[in-house]
């Protein structure tokens, strides 16, 4: 089972790819940057699915192999208190610095 810290990490790069999904479809439609042959992302992707599994499977707390609502905001919620080192019902750089976690620019998430 993967750290907490690297859980943390997954969390926030799944956010960021889902985030960015849309944005990549109207980049490619608009002849932007050339986007690579599935063939030369497989292991990425492979191991981004493997971070989401584990992810849900921690997610998961009744174990019926999904995530529901409840769970979800429960496992941020406990997520966001952990990350939020001064208490002040905020997270920003400082905390983050704090907990170990670095931030990283959206532009460079999947890379």
């Amino acid at each position: 089972m993967p750290g907490k810290r690297n859980i943390v990490m997954s969390v926030v790069v799944i956010v960021a790819l889902l985030a960015s999904g849309p944005m990549v479809g109207t980049l490619a439609a608009q002849g932007g940057d050339r986007m690579p042959p599935p063939s030369e992302k497989v292991s990425e992707v492979r191991a981004r699915e493997a971070a989401a599994k584990q992810l849900l499977l921690l997610m998961d707390k009744d174990k019926d192999g999904r995530v529901s609502k409840q769970e979800w905001m429960k496992f941020m919620e406990a997520e966001f208190d952990r990350l939020d080192t001064n208490k002040d019902g905020y997270v920003d750089v400082k905390d983050l610095e704090r907990s170990q976690l670095r931030p990283v620019p959206f532009s460079a998430v999947g890379k």
